[in-house]
């Protein structure tokens, strides 16, 4: 790796990882690779370091930083067309304006994000990518009410993590989709959606389940408490409180449940002691936590409760410290709420209260209806710009459509014109095999007559030798024999000698005699060894290990010379097409008779085809040609990745037998 490039990926590195180091130490580190970055030559990799340092800079908090940086890769990104990091750079954004709590800012960036991911490619990532950024938009519209634009958008992205069954998402959607319900006021849709993402707590690792499984509870103990079934949303609570380990582990979510269980008792037991030590204790716990923004709720619940036991000074206490509390933290649902409750608590200023709830309520109206009329426009310019989109591509298909056209114009003529050529060829082809067809007659007929003289010159031979040749020298031995009386010793044993040796002739001949003879009836007649021959040939040039099965006790060579010439042709052509086309290892071969019927097989074990489909090659209509010209009957039968086996039947009426009850097979195979 170059070394610029290696320093640039250090200095990100140190400013990122090393906390012990002070925030000013991290931001040079991170000034020294961004001058770097900002000099390379190669843009695609300069555009990834600068996204690198734009969330470095995010994480350091450094606000100015951040924002050059980021929108200096958001430019950059644009002009490289580089969708992924652009998406990523508005992604940025939107958190860090979801930061400062600057709403409408952060949902214009997800927006952006999400176009911007919506033009990769899809994938298992930029699917996830979509949905998480419909996730982000749609928590921010249930922030202004805007519960339509919520649901859909938190829908669409429940669609998509159910299709990649990340269940942790699946999980955040069913939940927010609760509380959209619950802020629509559907109290049994809210608890429907609350239980189907409890269903899916149980498929999270053991790790995790706990936290999210008290998220669960707790929202829907909020739900009863909301929709004002105080019993149930108490004995939510109560089973809430049954982990021992949620005030220390989560003491803010503790302190919060704490005081609607207080305010649940209050309003459904009418209990007032219980609750009065419930919601006080919520409120000290918030103190020593500083717990700032659920403090306001509960000072406003035990004001309520103070109401009700009649102590009226340290009621309006606590609903004036809750007010002053809800405007610090900026809390407008609690600050109307306690507005209501000291109107109808402080008679001599209600008027007041009166004025400035209401101002405050049409106040939140107006920006509310603001902020979701921002939202239409930005999803309307988002369709604007789909529907100039849209309006290009159909432009596009437009001269796609008529560039295909010329083209498919201009295959056609060439098709016509090689269509003509090759029928040219064709009819060329059929005439050169009926020719050949007449030749091979031919000679299969001059080699019929030749085995004839042979076979016949075999048994004269024979015949000369065993009766003629093999008389004489009987004969001889015989005199020779009767020569034996003469009783000088030199005599008899020449003459012994020599009768031996004529008895080695006499026996040497009757041996060639017979092997002539047996010859003779064992030779495989010429039309079987022809096609013996072709399979060899065409086994040993392509490698296929062929294997060829016929009825020995049949006198092919009595065939129609149309049935050999056909059915040779019938194997060579069948056999080329497994060579072109089937990819096969093997080829079985099989001639027999079956029932006075001649039955060729031909299988072998390649991809096979879809025999229901496509035309069919010139090779299988001359194989049709061929079984119907001899008065057969042929079955292809195949399927894809299972082989393909042709099947011909052709009649017998030209075949002899030697026994007609006897049929003895014989295997032959070659290149194996």
């Amino acid at each position: 790796m170059n070394s610029e490039f290696t320093n640039i990926e250090n200095w990100i590195g140190i400013a990122n990882d090393s906390t012990q180091l002070s925030i000013n130490e991290r931001q040079e580190f991170l000034a020294r690779a961004l001058q770097d970055i900002l000099v390379l030559s190669n843009d695609s990799i300069s555009l990834k370091y600068l996204s690198s340092a734009s969330l470095t800079y995010k994480k350091l908090k450094d606000s100015s930083g951040f924002r050059s940086v980021n929108q200096k890769a958001m430019k950059m990104a644009l002009n490289q067309n580089n969708n992924k990091i652009l998406g990523e750079s508005h992604w940025d954004m939107a958190s860090f304006m979801l930061s400062y709590n600057v709403m409408d800012s952060a949902y214009f960036h997800y927006q952006k994000a999400y176009k911007s991911f919506n033009k990769l490619p899809v994938d298992s990532t930029s699917l996830s990518l979509n949905g998480r950024m419909l996730y982000s938009m749609g928590r921010i519209q249930e922030y202004f009410k805007d519960y339509l634009g919520a649901e859909k958008n938190i829908a669409e992205a429940l669609r998509i993590f159910d299709d990649l069954d990340d269940n942790r998402r699946i999980y955040n959607c069913t939940n927010m989709l609760g509380i959209i319900a619950g802020g629509m006021n559907n109290s049994e849709k809210s608890l429907e959606y609350y239980k189907k993402a409890g269903d899916y707590i149980k498929k999270f690792k053991s790790s995790d389940k706990l936290e999210y499984s008290r998220q669960n509870r707790n929202n829907i103990a909020n739900e009863f408490l909301r929709s004002e079934e105080y019993i149930k949303a108490e004995n939510a609570y109560s089973e809430l409180f049954t982990d021992n380990d949620l005030r220390l582990e989560k003491p803010s979510l503790y302190s919060k449940a704490l005081a609607s269980h207080g305010y649940a008792i209050f309003k459904g037991r009418k209990n007032i002691s219980e609750a009065s030590d419930l919601l006080s204790k919520a409120i000290r716990l918030n103190d020593s936590i500083e717990f700032s923004l659920d403090q306001a709720r509960a000072k406003k619940y035990y004001a309520e409760l103070l109401a009700v036991e009649g102590d009226t000074l340290k009621s309006k206490k606590y609903a004036q410290e809750a007010l002053a509390l809800a405007k610090e933290t900026s809390n407008n649902d609690q600050h109307l709420k306690v507005l209501r409750l000291l109107t109808n608590m402080d008679s001599q200023n209600a008027v007041a209260y009166s004025n400035e709830f209401y101002e405050l309520s049409e106040r939140i109206k107006d920006e509310e209806r603001a902020i979701r009329d921002k939202f239409a426009r930005i999803r309307l310019e988002t369709d604007e710009v789909i529907e100039r989109n849209e309006i290009l591509y159909r432009q596009k298909q437009v001269w796609t459509g008529v560039a295909i056209g010329l083209l498919l114009l201009g295959a056609s003529i060439f098709v016509i014109v090689y269509q003509r050529i090759s029928n040219n060829k064709l009819k060329f082809q059929q005439k050169q095999q009926e020719n050949n067809q007449e030749i091979y007659n031919l000679m299969l007929s001059q080699q019929g007559k030749f085995e004839e003289g042979k076979q016949l010159e075999q048994k004269r031979i024979s015949e000369e030798l065993h009766d003629g040749i093999l008389g004489e020298m009987l004969g001889i031995r015989l005199i020779l024999s009767g020569l034996n009386d003469k009783e000088d010793e030199a005599s008899v044993n020449q003459r012994a000698a020599l009768i031996e040796k004529l008895r080695d002739l006499e026996e040497e001949i009757r041996t060639i005699s017979h092997e002539l003879n047996d010859a003779a009836y064992q030779k495989i007649y010429n039309f079987i060894v022809s096609l013996e021959d072709l399979i060899n040939t065409i086994g040993k040039s392509s490698g296929i290990s062929c294997s060829f099965v016929y009825t020995e006790n049949v006198q092919w060579d009595n065939l129609d010379g149309d049935i050999k010439i056909n059915v040779y042709r019938i194997i060579q052509e069948s056999l080329q097409n497994c060579v072109k086309h089937a990819q096969c290892k093997m080829v079985n071969v099989s001639f027999v008779l079956e029932n006075e019927q001649l039955e060729l097989t031909i299988e072998d074990d390649g991809i096979g085809f879809d025999t229901t489909k496509g035309k069919r090659g010139i090779g299988l209509r001359n194989v049709t040609a061929r079984v119907k010209k001899i008065k057969g009957t042929y079955t292809i039968i195949s399927k894809k990745g299972r082989g393909t086996t042709i099947i011909v039947s052709l009649p017998a009426n030209y075949t002899q037998l030697k026994d007609p009850k006897v049929f003895l097979e014989r295997r032959q195979t070659v290149n194996v």
